[in-house]
C-alpha cells in the first residue's frame, strides 16, 4: 500500500519506518529541508534504539522516501497521516495549528478519494475539525465532488522502546464510523495482526480519548506511588518493600509503579494538561487528574529539598555531579526531564553542576551549552571529580552497578542522593556512603 506520512518528529519516523519494514510504499514529507537532506543520507534527528539502522535499510530499498513537496505526498498516498505535533498552548490545551495546516493542505492537493489519518496525539473531536477543514477547503477549490474519510489512529509508543511497540503492538485503535475506511486500515494494519486480532474499533471520540485515558492512568499510578514514596519516608516504612508488595498483586502489577523524580517527556505532562483543559471547556473538574500533575510537579523538587536540607540551605560555591539528563533510559529526550527541575534550582542557589548522559549531551548542549555553571563530562566517571555529592536522576543501565570505591576517591564527600532508588541503603552504609534515596 502507497502511504504518506506528514511530520518526520518521533511519531512520524517511527511508524514510517516500522510501515515500510513490513512492505508499504512509505513518502515522508516535512517541511525542513535539511532534516529531508539528512534523512536521505541515513542520519536521522533524534535517537531511538533500532530507528537509524530501519531507517536507513529501507531507504536504500526504495520503501522509505522523503520529500518536502507536499502535492507529491498527497498524489502518491492511498492513505494520508497526520503525524506533526501538538505542543501544549499557554493555557494547557493542544495546539492543533499544525495537525489543522496538514488537513488543509492535503485538501488543497486532493485529486480522488483519500483516507485521512490522525496520528498525533489530538483532543476529542479533532477528527471532525480536521474533517471540516478539508471539507471547507475542497469547497473553497471548486472540488467539493470529492470524498474523505477521517480515521482516528493513535500511537502507544514509549521512548527507548518505540520500534519495538509499533513491530509488536499490543492494541491497534482504529476510531471510524466508515466500513471501507475500516477495511483500509485493516489491509495497512494486517501484516501486525496476524497472530491474534488487536485491533479494536471504534468511533473518533472514544479513540482519541483512549489515548489520553491510557498516558493518564500512568502518569497516575506514577504520582500515587511518589505520593506513597513521600508517606514512606515520615512513617519509617520503605516504598521499595510497599511496591513489592503490591505489584505481586495482578490487578496492580509491577509497571510504572517505581517511586522516584517524577516523570516527563513529551507526553505525560502535557497528555495530563491537555485532558485537564479538555475537562473545563466542559464545565468538569478532573480533580483527580489535577492531583497528579501537582503531585508530579512537587516530585521533581524532592531531590533538591533532600540536597539543601542536607547542607542546610547552604550551596553557594557547592559542586554537584549528576548522572541522567534524559527523561528516562533509552532516550536523548529532555523535555519536562527531572534533572531540569534540579538543575534549575541548584543554579539559582548558586552551585555548580557537572553533568554525564549517555545520550542526551548533545541536547543539554542546545539548552545549556551556554552555561558557566555546567560542566558536560564525557564520561560519568569525569562528572564524580571534586563534587560535593553524586546525584543519580535517571536509571540508565549503566549507572547500576558502580565502582563505588572509586566514587568515594572522587568526591569531596562519600555522599549520594539517589532519585531511583538504584541501590540498597543498608549496603550504602556498610560502604561508607551517605545515601538519600526516595521513600525509605
Amino acid at each position: 500500500m502507497k502511504v504518506t506520512v506528514f511530520g518526520i518528529g518521533y511519531v512520524g519516523l517511527v511508524q514510517s519506518a516500522v510501515l515500510a519494514e513490513v512492505g508499504h510504499d512509505v513518502l515522508c514529507v516535512d517541511i525542513d529541508e535539511e532534516k529531508i537532506e539528512r534523512l536521505r543520507q541515513g542520519h536521522i534527528p533524534l535517537y531511538e534504539p533500532g530507528l537509524e539502522t530501519l531507517v536507513r535499510e529501507n531507504h536504500a530499498a526504495g520503501r522509505l522516501n522523503f520529500t518536502s513537496d507536499a502535492a507529491e505526498g498527497v498524489k502518491r498516498g492511498e492513505v494520508q497521516f497526520i503525524a506533526v505535533g501538538t505542543p501544549a498552548d499557554e493555557d494547557g490545551s493542544a495546539d492543533l495549528r499544525y495537525v489543522l495546516a496538514v488537513a488543509e493542505t492535503i485538501a488543497e492537493h486532493m485529486e480522488r478519494h483519500q483516507v485521512i489519518v490522525d496520528k498525533s496525539t489530538v483532543p476529542v473531536g479533532t477528527a471532525e475539525r480536521v474533517a471540516a477543514r478539508v471539507a471547507e477547503t475542497l469547497v473553497r477549490r471548486g472540488r467539493d465532488d470529492l470524498t474523505f474519510e477521517v480515521v482516528s489512529n493513535p500511537e502507544f509508543l514509549k521512548e527507548g522502546s518505540a520500534v519495538a511497540d509499533c513491530m509488536r503492538p499490543d492494541r491497534i485503535v482504529i476510531g471510524t464510523g466508515s466500513r471501507d475506511a475500516e477495511e483500509v486500515m485493516r489491509e495497512l494494519y494486517a501484516p501486525f495482526n496476524r497472530n491474534h486480532e488487536k485491533i479494536i474499533v471504534m468511533d473518533t471520540h472514544s479513540a482519541e480519548l483512549t489515548k489520553y485515558a491510557a498516558n493518564c492512568m500512568l502518569a497516575t499510578k506514577i504520582s500515587f506511588m511518589n505520593e506513597i514514596a513521600s508517606l514512606a519516608e515520615i512513617l519509617g516504612a520503605d516504598i521499595e518493600m510497599v511496591r513489592r508488595g503490591i505489584g505481586s498483586d495482578p490487578r496492580i502489577g509491577y509497571d510504572f509503579i517505581y517511586a522516584g523524580a517524577g516523570y516527563g517527556g513529551s507526553c505525560f505532562p502535557k497528555d495530563v494538561q491537555a485532558l485537564i483543559r479538555t475537562a473545563e471547556n466542559i464545565d468538569f473538574d478532573a480533580k483527580l487528574l489535577k492531583a497528579v500533575a501537582q503531585r508530579n510537579r512537587e516530585q521533581k523538587t524532592s531531590l533538591y529539598k533532600k540536597i539543601s536540607q542536607h547542607f542546610e540551605g547552604t550551596l553557594q560555591s557547592k559542586t554537584f555531579a549528576i548522572w541522567g539528563l534524559s527523561f528516562k533510559p533509552r532516550t536523548d529526550d529532555m523535555r519536562e526531564a527531572p534533572s531540569r527541575t534540579l538543575m534549575e534550582a541548584l543554579w539559582r542557589a548558586g552551585a555548580r553542576v557537572q553533568a554525564y548522559d549517555p545520550e542526551a549531551m548533545v541536547e543539554a548542549q542546545r539548552l545549556y551549552g551556554n552555561r558557566t555553571d555546567l560542566t558536560l563530562c564525557g564520561t560519568k566517571e569525569a562528572a564524580l571529580k571534586d563534587a560535593d555529592a553524586l546525584v543519580i536522576v535517571t536509571d540508565w543501565q549503566a549507572f547500576k552497578a558502580p565502582d563505588f570505591e572509586f566514587i568515594k576517591q572522587q568526591l569531596r564527600q562519600p555522599l549520594i542522593f539517589d532519585g531511583r532508588n538504584l541501590f540498597e541503603p543498608t549496603r550504602m552504609q556498610q560502604k561508607g556512603i551517605v545515601y538519600h534515596s526516595i521513600g525509605r
